[in-house]
């Protein structure tokens, strides 16, 4: 910078008044006209020329902070620039100048419409990165069945397409399971509400036992019933009905056999008959799997095995009146005979299976038949040896024959035994 101190032909040339050497000029003259002292003139001057100085260096000090800063942000966008390319896994973007040249405003100016496309383009893959993991996050957290309620955190420095279709295809193999799990699900409750209509329960009540989130609505908002745990548990009450219902099945077709026996037994009417005749059909079809609603209630087999223990009884009644008759037949047959009554042990046996139901009908009645048919074997061999002694002792005199009766005695088994005498044995 130049002194302010002015020569003579400084002082007369023709200046612009808004220079500074005009003003320089000016100000000489004024102290001309005042006459300032030299030495004060020398001090002002040597103040202006320094604080001239400083304004110079500070606006030196500005432009250079300019120029690091227009160094630095063109630095930085060039690494940024680099950077956006690894991350979106791209070796080159076309918009991008090969060589830069120029100012540096000019070189900063020539590469921020390729960084703002850079940057746009990040923008969309993060968004498309937090949209596949925010989903696969959520399917997930419902297939392990519980809330999937942590931040999302995409990882920018690989922003690749080839990791997008990483994601992109976890998510699909996210959602086919989950779709078939919504299916398994759908056949869980299908079977569970056809069992529950089978045996007439409420398919709600075993449902909300499973989980109460099974009532809700529609598939929309039945995403998070999918998890292992009430898959399990679906299953095991599948299981659990499945075998209910064979159970009451079995049941039902026993009771349904035993009632159909008894009615042929006790030949039973049409219109007793008719109140369980849908019953029987139903009992006659299960084993084929074609039961109706209703056809395995707890009210019908109470209703059927309250009949077969109403019918039991009443077979147990005639069982006894047949077991009393047959017994009388045989109680006649030893009374004409005059002979103590056979099987009395094994006929008291007879009568205690009757009263607990442990004798079927027909092997009763072969039973008591045999019984009636050996004691009138019994009575007829007994009535031909006794015609035989009585023929004879009415050839005796009297004396003769209680001789002859005191030889007469009974053995086990209602046998006669007789001491003969020759005159009864040339008889016989």
């Amino acid at each position: 910078m130049g002194s302010l101190r002015m020569t003579g032909k400084a002082a007369g040339a023709a200046l612009p008044e808004s220079s500074c050497a005009y003003l320089l000029q000016e100000l000489k003259m004024i102290w001309d006209e005042v006459g300032q002292d030299k030495n004060e003139r020398e001090r002002i001057l040597q103040e202006l020329e320094q604080e001239c100085q400083e304004v110079y260096r500070r606006k030196v000090n500005s432009a250079n902070m300019s120029r690091i800063q227009l160094h630095q942000a063109l630095a930085e966008s060039e690494a940024e620039f680099t950077n956006l390319l690894l991350s979106l896994g791209e070796r080159s973007f076309p918009g991008r100048p090969e060589k830069m040249t120029g100012t540096l405003k000019e070189q900063l100016n020539a590469i921020t419409p390729a960084l703002q496309e850079m940057q746009m383009r990040k923008e969309a893959r993060v968004k498309q990165f937090m949209e596949v993991q925010t989903e696969i996050q959520r399917i997930a957290s419902e297939i392990a069945g519980h809330a999937g309620n942590e931040a999302v955190t995409v990882n920018e420095e690989d922003l690749s397409l080839k990791k997008l279709e990483e994601y992109q295809s976890e998510l699909q193999r996210l959602k086919r399971e989950k779709s078939d799990r919504l299916c398994k699900v759908e056949e869980y409750k299908v079977l569970i509400h056809n069992f529950a209509k089978v045996m007439g329960m409420d398919p709600s009540k075993i449902l909300a036992n499973v989980h109460p989130r099974l009532l809700d609505g529609p598939n929309e908002q039945q995403t998070k019933n999918i998890s292992d745990d009430i898959l399990k548990k679906l299953n095991m009450t599948v299981q659990q009905l499945q075998e209910e219902k064979n159970s009451r099945r079995d049941k039902l077709h026993s009771l349904v056999k035993a009632l159909t026996n008894l009615w042929n037994i006790l030949d039973t009417n049409m219109e007793e008959r008719q109140p369980f005749g849908q019953i029987k059909i139903f009992a006659t079809t299960s084993a084929n799997g074609m039961l109706g609603p209703g056809s395995l209630t707890l009210e019908t087999i109470q209703q059927v095995e309250s009949e077969v223990n109403r019918l039991d009884q009443l077979k147990a009644s005639k069982m006894k009146d047949l077991y009393l008759k047959k017994r009388a037949e045989v109680d006649e047959i030893c009374k004409k005979s005059h002979m103590d009554l056979p099987y009395q042990t094994e006929m008291d046996t007879i009568l205690d299976l009757i009263m607990s139901g442990d004798v079927d009908h027909d092997d009763l009645l072969k039973t008591m038949n045999e019984y009636v048919y050996k004691a009138k074997e019994e009575a007829t061999s007994r009535k031909d040896i006794m015609d035989k002694v009585e023929k004879w002792m009415s050839s005796c005199d009297e004396e003769r024959w209680l001789e002859e009766y005191s030889r007469v005695r009974w053995l086990p088994n209602d046998h006669l035994q007789y001491a003969f005498s020759p005159s009864f044995i040339s008889l016989s």
